[in-house]
């Protein structure tokens, strides 16, 4: 029996595209602008985000790392959106480690302090995610979230990404070298 593979986008597909934006579940998710560099210095100025994104920014780091977003864009390495709620950027979802050839990507995100407890990086998750299956033709996206990160792990598996395992002592943080959950979904799942 023939093996049934729906392909990705072949390398060079996404670069023609203009980034989008989509709106979900009463979210926007849309490209970073210049005008968000604040929103990215309170994240990073949160101890929070610190702790699991192991990193701090200045003024111009913040305005290289949304500078970057297009250019990784064009490359198709990666791809980054702002998470808007009610006018305000409240996050950031994101594809990391997109291979076309492989059909897979890495997804990260983040939330600001005053945004949490709102299912706000569910809700940006889930459409970042129906957006890859659909339109990148992505079979398999994976979220990676150190152990001791249960908000991110609430967040995964309410979004529909299972636990796959364990990865140990695979991240490197501020205290120490962390155990990392594998969690991932599947254009097939539910």
């Amino acid at each position: 029996m023939p093996l049934l593979v729906q392909p990705s986008l072949p390398a060079g597909s996404m670069a023609v595209l203009a980034q989008p934006s989509f709106s979900a579940d009463g979210i926007l998710v849309r490209p970073w602008r210049r005008s968000d560099q604040s929103a990215v210095l309170a994240a990073y100025d949160d101890p929070a985000i610190q702790r699991w994104h192991c990193r701090t920014m200045t003024d111009q780091e913040a305005r290289d790392w949304i500078a970057s977003w297009p250019g990784r864009w064009r490359a198709e390495t990666g791809a980054g959106w702002a998470v808007v709620d009610a006018g305000e950027v409240v996050g950031q979802v994101s594809l990391r480690r997109l291979d076309f050839r492989d059909g897979t990507a890495e997804v990260s995100y983040w939330i600001l302090p005053e945004a949490r407890g709102r299912r706000i990086a569910r809700r940006a998750l889930s459409a970042l995610t129906t957006w890859s299956f659909e339109t990148l033709g992505l079979h398999r996206m994976e979220l990676n979230h150190s152990t001791d990160n249960m908000a991110s792990c609430r967040v995964a598996q309410a979004a529909g990404f299972a636990v796959e395992g364990i990865k140990r002592r695979e991240a490197l943080h501020a205290d120490g070298w962390h155990d990392m959950h594998m969690h991932a979904r599947l254009d097939t799942d539910g």
